[in-house]
């Protein structure tokens, strides 16, 4: 008896500390960002990711790079779609985004804005930027916040800077807020 406690004690160990370790997965995602309890955005998750992000409760990914660039892999909608969740793949060029690319993904968003959902490119450049505009047009949430939180990604270069300005102006909104600096 006491030999099946101390084999039954391991098993409940080893079995939390895998489980501990596949909670934890969710951050090793590329440069993956949790905006709220129902928006994130990230780099090209891998296979065993998506099966991740859909234990997680993600109900929707939404792909905003090309289906051939670098780290993607075939048949990531079949696989969204196998898991029950929605895929919605909008390609945006990275040397030439426009307001019509994040238009699309704002309005897929709107649809069912309480939807759990993942938008992803290939590094989360692209991704990042979009979540700013979201954020900052359909969430409420400052340019200073949502700004800080692109910055532990990346810093939009001239290309992107350009979309991002456009596009909160002709939503009456500033770029401009105390600590931005849209040049580092």
């Amino acid at each position: 008896m006491k030999i099946l406690i101390k084999i039954m004690t391991v098993v409940l160990a080893l079995g939390g500390a895998m489980a501990s370790a596949y909670a934890a997965e969710l951050s090793d995602i590329s440069n993956f960002r949790q905006y709220s309890p129902v928006f994130a955005s990230s780099g090209q998750p891998t296979e065993e990711q998506i099966e991740l992000l859909k234990s997680e409760g993600f109900e929707r990914i939404i792909y905003i790079a090309f289906s051939n660039s670098g780290k993607a892999f075939a048949n990531e909608d079949v696989l969204v779609k196998e898991l029950g969740m929605n895929y919605v793949h909008i390609p945006v060029i990275w040397d030439n985004p426009s307001a019509t690319d994040f238009y699309a993904f704002a309005d897929v968003m709107q649809r069912y804005p309480d939807k759990k959902s993942l938008l992803h490119c290939q590094v989360n450049y692209r991704a990042s930027a979009f979540s700013f505009l979201y954020r900052v047009l359909y969430q409420d949430v400052t340019v200073a916040v949502a700004k800080a939180d692109m910055n532990t990604v990346w810093q939009p270069d001239e290309t992107w800077r350009e979309l991002i300005f456009s596009i909160l102006e002709e939503n009456g909104k500033s770029a401009q807020c105390d600590g931005c600096n849209w040049e580092e």
